[in-house]
């Protein structure tokens, strides 16, 4: 079993993390400042009292000094011991005074011969802080000089009060971090507040943008940063909007006259192709060079009337024109009906279950078949088959050759308009509209068409839903 490592908090959002970090800010500034302001005080409190027990012990010192004997006996030793204070130890040689207490380390003891002057240690004892300080006496000769006379001093001065203001500093201290918490946080609210209102205005702006309203601007104020930002982002808006309204209107025009053309050019177009029949007929009466340039006459206006048609369908979509006529169809039929009317049952294989009955427009399904298996047989090869199937949720129509297949470069761009994956193909009889047309048909049924190679060959995908057919 793998034991999946416990994950950290960690603050999300861009105000949980500005309030995060201003109250850490504060809190350890506060902290800081408290705690050296702590610090400083205990230390100047220590060196206030050393100093002022420093003075009190040279003043007593100073006086008992000249009732002294040299060298000192046993007596002189306790009165300077007793003028000194009962923590006090008074040492000569090899004697000691009698009773004090005798609290010196031996460090401190070197440290007085060594240096002879005054020299202050801080010790702890069964858990009680002690200022232990140990001094020599000096003697005064006539000419002024100043010589060590052998007499030690240690008097050791209780430092639990001191430590207890020491501890009633560092508390305040703690307090003074604490009390600063609150109103750490409710700054870090104002200061996200502010800063944060520029933010949210952008993410509004930028979605009101990308819901495709490109009037979408935010009022920059003062002069910071979010401020150059939200000018720069409203730039953008502007450029996108000019772009976006140059190309929709371009588009437009585009579609308009595609439409206009189309609709000018029936009218010829019918009396054209009227003429085109006639000449047909008489075409077997012709010379063979006469002949060829009538069929190839009549040929390509045949091709020009169906790429007419099939701009004028593209343009009824582009408007959002086209409209479907719902019927209950026997799918099966209306395939095999297609594939009959064009001649093709002999060429292709037609695989379907029976009773598939659905509603939808039965001229634009046999649109959309008759253009995959006619591409299927322009651009594949034998045998193309059309699958048809069903289940619960909707109706699959599949058309699969045993061709090339679409090339990588092909299969994104298979469905758009004019699109011809081969150069050589320009002069095939399509329009190169007709996948095109066959996914819109799809879509306008609320179905997909869908492209892919498999088996060796293309194959071609139709989804028609059997609940909510069409828009």
């Amino acid at each position: 079993m793998r034991l999946s490592r416990p994950s950290r908090w960690r603050p999300r959002g861009l105000r949980a993390r500005l309030l995060v970090a201003f109250v850490l800010v504060t809190v350890l500034g506060a902290a800081v400042a408290a705690w050296s302001s702590a610090g400083s005080a205990s230390t100047a409190l220590v060196n206030s009292t050393q100093q002022r027990v420093s003075a009190a012990l040279a003043g007593q010192i100073n006086a008992s000094a000249p009732q002294l004997t040299y060298p000192p006996d046993q007596d002189a030793l306790d009165r300077l011991r007793t003028a000194v204070g009962p923590n006090a130890l008074v040492t000569y040689r090899n004697l000691r005074s009698e009773g004090g207490a005798d609290l010196a380390t031996d460090a401190l003891r070197a440290a007085v011969r060594t240096q002879q002057r005054l020299v202050a240690e801080r010790i702890t004892v069964d858990g009680t802080p002690w200022l232990v300080l140990g001094t020599p006496v000096m003697i005064t000769v006539p000419d002024g000089a100043r010589t060590p006379s052998g007499i030690e001093v240690y008097s050791a001065h209780d430092l639990t009060g001191i430590e207890q203001q020491i501890d009633g500093l560092t508390t305040t201290a703690g307090s003074t971090a604490g009390v600063a918490l609150p109103l750490a946080v409710v700054l870090a609210l104002l200061a996200a507040r502010s800063v944060l209102r520029p933010v949210r205005e952008l993410r509004d702006t930028a979605r009101r943008l990308t819901e495709g309203d490109l009037d979408a601007r935010s009022p920059p104020q003062g002069a910071d940063e979010l401020a150059q930002l939200t000018a720069s982002i409203n730039e953008m808006a502007e450029s996108v909007q000019t772009s976006m309204t140059a190309m929709h209107r371009m588009q437009s025009d585009a579609r308009r006259f595609a439409a206009d053309v189309s609709h000018e050019l029936r009218t010829p177009l019918s009396t054209l192709t009227a003429v085109m029949e006639v000449l047909a007929t008489a075409a077997g009466g012709m010379e063979p060079d006469v002949r060829e340039s009538a069929q190839l006459a009549i040929t390509e206006t045949h091709r020009l009337v169906r790429l007419v048609e099939d701009l004028m369908e593209v343009s009824r979509f582009d408007a959002g024109t086209a409209q479907l006529r719902i019927e209950e169809v026997d799918v099966v039929t209306a395939v095999r009906d297609c594939l009959r009317a064009r001649g093709w049952t002999e060429q292709v294989e037609l695989t379907a279950e029976q009773d598939i009955v659905l509603g939808l427009d039965r001229r634009r399904l046999d649109v959309i078949v008759a253009n995959l298996v006619g591409n299927a047989l322009r651009h594949g090869a034998p045998p193309v088959r059309v699958r048809v199937s069903a289940d619960a949720a909707q109706v699959r129509i599949e058309v699969t050759d045993r061709g090339p297949g679409l090339s990588e470069e092909a299969l994104p761009q298979v469905f758009e308009r004019f699109y011809k994956a081969d150069a050589a193909r320009t002069r095939t009889p399509g329009s190169g509209l007709g996948l095109a047309i066959a996914l819109e048909n799809a879509r306008l049924h609320g179905g997909s068409l869908t492209a892919e190679n498999a088996e060796g060959g293309a194959r071609f995908v139709l989804r028609l839903p059997r609940a909510g057919e069409g828009r």
